[in-house]
This record gives C-alpha cells, structure tokens and sequence, in this order.
C-alpha cells in the first residue's frame, strides 16, 4: 500500500477522496482483526453450540446484505456523511457488545448490529468516492480505493491474532476504538454534502419512486445479474478453497488457509493499479470486466486433480488465489463506474446498495449450492462448476456491451 504508485495515486486526490480510502483501510483493519476469530471465540472461548454459532454469524450476513439497499436509499435521501457516522458508530457499539457479551441474544444483537452498521456506510462511501472523482477519475480512484480496502483485509487478521495474546475482548475493544474514531475524524473533517432536494413528498413515497426508478432500469438489473458471478467466484477464498485445503492437508488446513488468505490479499494489491492503467490504456471499460470474467473463471481450472504432492497441493491454491484477486481486481473500478453511468448520476448510493444486495442473494445461494456439488463426490465438478460460472458471466457482460445496455443513457423515472 505504501509504495510510490500508491502514495502518488493518493495524493492526486482531493482530500475528501483521500480520506475516504484512508478511511477505508482502518474500516477494514478494524472489522477483519476480529471476525476472523469470532467463531473460534463463540464455539471454545463461550462454548456454544454449532448451530448457535451459526445463528450468530448468520444474522450478521442477513442484516448487511439484507440491509444494503435501504443504507443506500438513506444515504441518497439524508446525505453520504449522516450514513457513513452512523455506520461507523454503530459498528463501535457492536464491537463494544461483543467484547463483553456471554449470552445468546446479546451476542445475536451485536452480530446484527455488526451488520447494519457495514450496510450504513458501504454504499454511502462509494457514492461519496464516485461524486468526488468525477467522471473523469471515477476509475483510478475505485483502483486505489481497492488498494487500501485490501491492505486492511491483509493486516488485519495479523493484528488480531497479535491482540489475541492478551484476549478476544482485547481485540473486540480495539476494534471499537478504531471504528469510534473514525467516526470522530470523519465527522471533523470530512466535508458535508447535502442531497439535491427531495420535494415535499412523503418519505415513503419518495423512497417507493426512487426504487421503482432501480427496478425499472433493466441495462443495470442485466449488470447486477451478471456481475453476481463474479462475487460468488471471490468469495470461494473463504469456502471452496478452505475445502479443498482440508482435503489435502487435514490438520494443516488452518496453516494454508491463511497463506491462501494472504497470497490473495498481496496479488490485490500488487496489481491493483498496474492492472488498471494497463487496461484504461488497451481496454474499454465493459472489455475490462469480460476479461477480469474469465481469469477469474480459469482461476480454477488448476484445482481438480488430487495430489500427494504437498508442493503441487499448495501451488494449485495460491495460484487459484492469486488468479481471483488479479481478476478481481481488474474488473473492480470498471465494474463501480458502469453503476454509476447506468444510474445516469442520480440515485448512486441507492444503485450501489441494489447492487450490493443482488450479489450477497447470489452469495447466500451459490453457498448451498457448492456445498451440494462438493457432497455428490465427483471430484472436478465444483471447479468446473465454478470456472464454467465466470465463462457465463463473461460471456452475458460481453452480450450486453454489444446490445448497447452498457453506455450511459438517460434513466427512466417512473411515474
């Protein structure tokens, strides 16, 4: 995160900009030093049950990704700043119920609360990036935004495990502290920027014609659609590929796990920017995300065979890992700014929370259904299953760029 590129890309920036990635990597140093351990700590630290460890991180998933689309349309009607504080803030009263929670209802308030609060100020922050950078810059700053976010993915867990010398409530209290002073820092300095005006129509009725405004834009719900693949395909780091280490390795798993974890978290951000530039120079922005498609997709294709190798074993799955981040990675700034260009600059946070939602629906389903390819017992059909996914979307993504439903048109306000 620190090299020259980086820093040179972060200064190019207003300051607003370069707060909110800043910003960005102490959200997600502080989020991923603790939830990491957290089943780990319900299960032997409080002694619960499976299927109440379950329950609780299970209300975390459902309360963000349930709640993405209403944080969006908040942050659209009262302002990105109000959403980010409150997210912010709520996440400090979370972490703070978890350092001391011992009983099932509070640890299952504190886990939704958890989630809420990323459902607050996730859409909010990218809006507010996408209004600060304009245009023109819309691209570079998601790159570099996404260098920060996955700087924090990778320190993160290594604080927290460092924290864990002491104890888990330690690591839930840091945690609470950074996110309460990122509330401070940003109700300080970052700038206000009121909403356009709503009119004087009720609430409700506003947010119903901002949603029916979403709905009826049928080139973004065809992106949404397809991009959810792409979501389904990176979150395999923490399922599918965990699976596969515990095929190989056993007792071992946790130790390649997390170097998997960190292979991908470097290959993000090693090639974050150079990836970008690259294809700001040779690719448009829909080719950009047919190709970050594909490498994802053949990022598979090195799993199926089994292998008492230890060396082979360990290369297939960083490799894997490497090849979803570049992918990933590749796509990501082009991916954000379509959203923007599809929602015609109107509702940006609103789309971003829709956006959001569609791909945790995907998650939350695609989670049943690799668990049931990996149950039948044929050995390479996950991972085919899995490469096939990112050819499809590849392949929907580049139908919709020659259709035309990929370039900037006026939005449709229904009445």
């Amino acid at each position: 995160m620190c090299d020259e590129a980086a820093a040179g890309q972060l200064a190019s920036f207003d300051r607003p900009a370069r707060l909110l990635m800043v910003n960005q990597f102490a959200i997600n140093l502080g989020f991923y030093m603790l939830m990491p351990y957290l089943a780990d700590h319900l299960s032997h630290g409080l002694g619960l049950a499976a299927w109440a460890v379950g329950l609780v991180l299970g209300v975390r998933n459902l309360s963000q990704q349930g709640m993405f689309l209403v944080g969006g349309t908040l942050a659209d009607r009262y302002g990105c700043k109000p959403l980010i504080l409150a997210g912010c803030a709520l996440r400090t009263v979370a972490f703070g119920l978890l350092a001391v929670a011992d009983s099932l209802p509070v640890l299952v308030l504190a886990s939704g609360l958890t989630g809420l609060a990323g459902a607050l100020f996730n859409p909010a922050v990218r809006a507010y990036l996408a209004a600060d950078a304009g245009e023109g810059r819309r691209v570079e700053a998601f790159a570099a935004f996404n260098v920060f976010y996955q700087a924090g993915i990778l320190v993160g867990p290594l604080a927290g495990l460092a924290l864990l010398t002491w104890d888990f409530g330690v690591v839930c209290a840091v945690a609470a502290l950074i996110f309460g002073a990122l509330a401070v820092l940003q109700a300080r300095a970052l700038p206000a920027r009121p909403p356009a005006g709503r009119g004087a129509e009720p609430a409700w009725r506003a947010v119903a014609a901002d949603w029916r405004t979403v709905a009826a834009n049928r080139p973004f719900l065809l992106l949404a659609a397809a991009m959810s693949g792409s979501y389904v395909l990176a979150f395999q780091v923490y399922l599918a590929l965990p699976l596969r280490a515990r095929e190989l390795f056993g007792e071992h798993t946790g130790l390649v796990t997390g170097a998997v974890f960190a292979v991908s978290a470097l290959a993000a951000l090693s090639g974050q920017l150079k990836l970008t530039a690259w294809a700001k120079r040779n690719l448009s922005g829909p080719r950009a995300i047919v190709y970050g498609l594909v490498l994802m997709g053949a990022a598979f294709l090195p799993l199926p065979p089994r292998s008492h190798n230890t060396v082979a074993g360990v290369g297939a799955l960083t490799l894997c890992a490497a090849l979803l981040a570049w992918g990933g990675v590749l796509l990501y700034p082009f991916e954000m700014d379509t959203v923007v260009r599809l929602s015609g600059d109107r509702l940006v946070a609103t789309y971003y929370g829709a956006h959001n939602t569609a791909s945790g629906i995907a998650i939350s389903l695609s989670n049943l259904a690799v668990g049931a390819l990996f149950n039948i017992g044929v050995r390479w059909l996950p991972w085919a299953a899995l490469a096939g996914t990112g050819l499809v979307c590849a392949g929907l993504v580049s139908r919709l760029h020659r259709a035309g439903y990929l370039a900037a048109k006026p939005v449709p306000v229904p009445g």
